[in-house]
């Protein structure tokens, strides 16, 4: 492994764990390539959960209150997005 997994940017990580997927898929590795290779494609997965879940914690609504005064939310994946959070 030529590259350091908690330097990776989310694209990054997205692109070299889906080559490690189809590196498997493939069905052409040894068995202990098979299991670096999943091993791998984990560190990969909780990389890219990482940072979803850091861009989350980072999204914010702005919604106004008063007049010219904002405040800010943290982002809930489980409201409606969509919706203007203001008039």
């Amino acid at each position: 492994m030529d590259f350091d997994i908690n330097e990776m940017t989310y694209e990054q990580a997205v692109l070299e764990l889906e080559k490690t997927v189809k590196a498997l898929e493939a069905g052409t590795v040894s068995l202990d390539d098979s299991v670096k290779l999943y091993q791998l494609g984990v560190n990969l997965s909780n990389r890219c959960a990482e940072l979803l879940a850091d861009a989350e914690n980072k999204v914010s609504i702005l919604t106004e209150t008063t007049g010219e005064s904002r405040t800010e939310r943290p982002f809930s994946p489980g409201s409606d997005a969509l919706e203007v959070p203001f008039e």
